[in-house]
């Protein structure tokens, strides 16, 4: 993680973010390690590779390399994406897609919150690219990532209780209007670069 645990109060607390990286996803790598340790060829393989090809996975392991693989893909892209005095709007080429893709920040931020607060028990809710560069917005189930339906990932907001629950009890909309303030849009808006340029 690239800053303290109470880096992006008070939007996230301390105690969350510690509990969610030391614990949680911590867990999805052991988890995964785990599951690839009888496979040493495809323990050797990125994540991204694994998720990208899901049936190229040993069957036996491949509900576990989707979850916990899947978690820790999905994490490691979570914590960039989100910094100490983030927030405000994407700029460049990735706040021109938007644009022209949602007709307006504010139609995006309103379409990424319903996706958010509308996705039924765990998972995510995402800002994608898809095959034809394109941006997409959709949920996730679980620890799914875009990266597994070929669609890359670009932000997402896990919705997971044990993101939030803390802090924002069963409140899940604050916690989602909270999340807009720490958007790393630099970062984002980078990767936009480099996967749509």
């Amino acid at each position: 993680m690239p800053y303290a645990f109470d880096a992006l109060e008070p939007h996230l607390d301390a105690r969350t973010m510690e509990i969610h990286h030391d614990k949680h996803h911590a867990a999805y790598v052991t988890n995964l390690n785990k599951a690839v340790a009888d496979f040493p060829e495809t323990g050797k393989l990125p994540v991204e590779e694994l998720l990208k090809n899901l049936a190229a996975v040993p069957e036996r392991i491949r509900t576990a390399v989707r979850n916990q693989g899947g978690g820790h893909y999905n994490h490691s892209l979570f914590w960039r994406t989100l910094t100490p005095n983030g927030g405000g709007e994407p700029k460049g080429a990735l706040a021109g897609a938007i644009a022209r893709r949602f007709g307006s920040f504010a139609a995006f931020k309103e379409a990424l919150t319903k996706a958010a607060t509308g996705q039924f028990g765990s998972g995510w809710a995402w800002l994608a690219v898809d095959g034809s560069k394109q941006l997409a917005i959709e949920p996730s189930a679980n620890q799914d990532s875009p990266i597994s339906h070929d669609k890359m990932p670009l932000l997402g907001i896990d919705v997971w209780e044990h993101a939030y629950y803390l802090k924002y009890q069963n409140r899940r909309p604050e916690y989602v209007a909270a999340f807009f303030n720490v958007i790393n849009w630099d970062f984002v808006g980078n990767r936009f670069d480099q996967l749509a340029g």
